[in-house]
């Protein structure tokens, strides 16, 4: 009888470490959103430059409005084992759990520049103001299944999150020179965390920290066969998110496009982004590592230009699909951008009298 008590005790000793384990299991699926920078998404959106990108523009107030629509998705297995000591035997436990998430996206980026007449360093300045409003929506599905010992258990879980509201408020200076065919950039970049922002929410359109980031680019723009190709590379400082004590890494990114006029107002090509995380993200939010994220895309584009009384208007479509995606969510996003500046735009401008396309 001792001996069948002492099993039955051994027995209610496993059955209890059991539950624990699920328990701790659950809980660590479940509430875990909060950690809205482990997702791979720092400061910069790629795709941000593209054709024409480092050609001067027509001194004076521009007006410019961007619609970005994304879809995202992103899934992976993260497999443990382990092996908790019991008394007088081990149990083995294995786990694995298999999360997907899901994220679309639509945003409105609208605000003026103002390029200067007078020249800075021999080149032209310029200064960028941008406000974002949108609609963003989020959903983390997730299955965990495992076995301890001869006793096998699942158990699911879904949070779904969507938000309309304002984001981040965002400032570029830029200065380009022209030397005929080639055109050349420097710019800077940096947020102002104004935006609806909640650590415990997973759709925010603010990003709940400062960041700044600076590059260079180049344009080769040849009026008279209506090609151009176009470069910008930049590096991203990510502050810490000081409601995650959480830090992205430094990340570098390169946006590019190249495109021909196939009339005095229509130009075609393609268009394409690299992003690269250099250093790890830091913190002690950083529960997941060094957590480097990388993404690519390429995509098509078409761009219009057309007269607005004595303004020139522009309209540019382009679209990218993102792969080889690490450690951030992959997918496709669609811009459709509108400009208005100064000039005329009945006929090919020369590239002194360029529209900037972002």
């Amino acid at each position: 009888m001792f001996r069948t008590l002492k099993s039955k005790n051994r027995f209610w000793r496993e059955a209890q470490a059991f539950i624990i384990v699920v328990m701790a299991l659950i809980c660590e699926l479940l509430p875990q959103p909060s950690r809205a920078d482990q997702g791979g998404v720092g400061f910069w959106l790629p795709g941000t430059f593209g054709s024409l990108a480092a050609t001067p523009m027509q001194p004076g107030l521009s007006m410019s409005a961007l619609y970005l629509h994304s879809f995202v998705s992103a899934g992976g297995n993260v497999a443990a084992s382990r092996t908790i000591g019991f008394p007088n035997r081990p149990v083995n436990l294995s786990v694995n759990l298999n999360a997907e998430i899901k994220g679309a996206a639509d945003v409105v980026a609208f605000g003026p520049t103002y390029v200067f007449a007078t020249p800075v360093l021999g080149g032209q300045f310029a200064i960028t103001a941008l406000g974002i409003v949108g609609h963003q929506q989020a959903n983390i599905d997730a299955t965990l299944t495992g076995a301890l010992g001869p006793i096998g258990f699942a158990t699911a879980g879904s949070i779904s999150d969507s938000r309309t509201a304002f984001g981040d408020v965002f400032l570029q200076p830029t200065l380009r020179w022209n030397q005929g065919v080639n055109n050349y950039l420097i710019y800077g970049m940096m947020n102002l965390p104004v935006g609806a922002y909640d650590s415990s929410r997973l759709a925010n359109l603010g990003l709940g920290h400062w960041s700044i980031d600076g590059g260079g680019g180049y344009t080769y723009f040849d009026p008279k066969t209506g090609w151009e190709f176009s470069a910008v590379a930049g590096l991203t400082y990510n502050f810490v998110n000081p409601s995650l004590d959480y830090q992205n890494g430094i990340d570098g990114h390169l946006d590019w496009g190249v495109s021909k006029f196939v009339s005095k107002q229509v130009h075609i090509g393609l268009v394409g982004y690299a992003y690269q995380q250099l250093t790890a993200d830091s913190g002690a939010g950083a529960t997941l590592g060094d957590f480097k994220s990388r993404v690519f895309a390429i995509g098509p584009q078409i761009g219009y230009l057309f007269p607005v009384g004595n303004m020139q208007g522009y309209l540019n479509l382009k679209g990218y699909k993102e792969f080889d995606a690490e450690n951030r969510p992959e997918g496709w996003n669609v811009w459709l951008t509108f400009a208005i500046s100064p000039g005329e735009a009945n006929e090919l401008p020369p590239t002194s009298r360029r529209m900037i396309t972002k």
